[in-house]
């Protein structure tokens, strides 16, 4: 698979820079923008690394489990009655995590073909 070439973590990308970025454009609370920054931040980098280096299914663990935190931040962070906060965190973080489910499976395909001589495993 090469490098720079799936969607999936373009949306990732898109979904974290969009939670970290929101935080200028709706109301915050410390902890909802601690949140979102710091998840948003996390999952821009760990989409950038899914891009370079593809068929990495660790990669796409990390990047599943940091949607799954953002879309749950809200209620583990306190701010699920910050409707602007809460309801971009739920989105942006849904998106990821599903973005992160729809990149595995090619992602492990890519590994399982790297790892023995090109010739996928069944």
């Amino acid at each position: 698979m090469k490098k720079w070439n799936r969607w999936q973590d373009y949306v990732a990308v898109i979904a974290g820079l969009f939670a970290a970025l929101s935080t200028l454009w709706t109301t915050q609370q410390s902890s909802s923008m601690v949140m979102m920054i710091g998840a948003g931040v996390l999952l821009v980098v760990a989409g950038v690394a899914n891009l370079m280096s593809p068929g990495r299914p660790l990669g796409e663990w990390v990047q599943m489990v940091l949607g799954a935190l953002l879309f749950i931040s809200p209620w583990i962070a306190g701010y699920s009655s910050h409707t602007g906060a809460a309801w971009t965190s739920w989105i942006a973080g849904g998106v990821a995590l599903i973005a992160g489910v729809m990149a595995l499976q090619p992602s492990m395909h890519e590994h399982t073909s790297s790892h023995h001589g090109g010739v996928a495993a069944h």
